[in-house]
């Protein structure tokens, strides 16, 4: 006799949509970690116990041997980048790998400041 699955279930391990949550454990955001697409990534310990790591993470570590972005390892691995942050914000909490955020220089001059400059050069 066929194995029997619930109805509606059939090939729901190859859908899009299913593997994705799967991966993340049905988590939508990491722990702790803020990431965006941009936020630079390197693997930060040699020593990687793959058996306490989902192979998605070990893929991850392989990859951020040299800094990746988050965008990157989402592409590389065709996993979409939500997913990507969620495995990653576990590697970082567990000492696997860093993270830096991009530069941004907020700027030292207030918009007041720029707005009188603008009126002045509009009079001369």
């Amino acid at each position: 006799m066929a194995d029997q699955q619930e109805p509606g279930l059939e090939g729901a391990a190859d859908d899009p949509l299913v593997r994705p949550y799967v991966i993340a454990q049905g988590r939508e955001r990491g722990n702790a970690v803020q990431l965006d697409m941009i936020s630079v990534v390197i693997a930060a310990r040699a020593d990687v116990d793959e058996m306490a790591l989902e192979p998605e993470q070990v893929r991850i570590l392989e990859l951020c041997g040299r800094p990746q972005s988050v965008a990157e390892v989402s592409a590389h691995l065709d996993i979409p980048v939500a997913v990507v942050k969620v495995l990653l914000g576990d590697l970082i909490s567990r000492g696997y790998a860093l993270a830096r955020a991009p530069y941004t220089q907020q700027s030292p001059v207030s918009r007041d400041i720029l707005q009188a400059v603008l009126d002045g050069i509009q009079r001369l």
